[in-house]
């Protein structure tokens, strides 16, 4: 630095202020109950689509008619009647609760209750661990 001529300062002011309002905070409770102390004047506009999905509810109106068409019942695969009888035989052979058989397949009771009364989706895995667990083989019977 020593040969680069005078040294000179910048004293010019500098001023910090705070941000104007953005449209948000112009726009919450606090705001417009100081606005209204003040006596400006406040403009409410109520948003005709406001809580509503206007781009989802307008395209509902060109699948109406498909669907309405439709005729196909489309159900879920229920457990078959053998099935369950099966499970219930094994279960009574080996006796053993639905809770007991259920613990020792890692399962809810109420997975053991759905399959006896045939309102079980039939899921290959858990049929498999009841094969093992009863000693029954319960698929070959369709």
């Amino acid at each position: 630095m020593a040969g680069t001529g005078p040294l000179t300062q910048d004293w010019e002011p500098v001023v910090i202020r705070k941000k104007p309002l953005n449209a948000a905070a112009k726009k919450d409770e606090k705001a417009v109950n100081a606005a209204r102390r003040m006596g400006a004047e406040i403009e409410t506009v109520k948003k005709s689509s406001a809580g509503t999905n206007r781009a989802a509810s307008s395209s509902t109106s060109l699948n109406t008619r498909k669907l309405d068409e439709e005729t196909e019942n489309l159900t879920h695969e229920r457990v078959p009647t053998e099935l369950k009888k099966s499970i219930m035989q094994a279960r009574l052979d080996k006796k053993l609760t639905q809770a007991q058989l259920a613990q020792m397949i890692n399962e809810k009771p109420q997975v053991i209750q759905e399959y006896e009364s045939g309102k079980a989706i039939p899921n290959q895995q858990i049929i498999t661990k009841l094969e093992r667990a009863l000693g029954v083989k319960l698929r070959g019977k369709k």
